[in-house]
């Protein structure tokens, strides 16, 4: 008798869609957490006419910068 194998093992060393992708969704959110670093970063430095200018008050400047960087 002849043994033959199924196609649900053929696939089964595969990774998933989901699973593929989860790198790139660790990459994106690495990135998208350097960027909120450095914008509030640059925030932090703006002095009180520039942020006039861009229509922020220090309560506003204030509570962006309190937030971790994952937020």
């Amino acid at each position: 008798m002849e043994r033959t194998l199924g196609s649900d093992l053929i696939f089964e060393s595969q990774p998933t869609r989901a699973n593929a992708s989860l790198p790139l969704r660790v990459l994106a959110n690495v990135v998208l957490w350097q960027r909120r670093i450095l914008s509030r970063q640059q925030l932090a430095r703006l002095d009180a006419r520039l942020l006039a200018d861009a229509g922020i008050s220090e309560a506003q400047r204030q509570a962006e910068l309190s937030k971790p960087f994952w937020r």
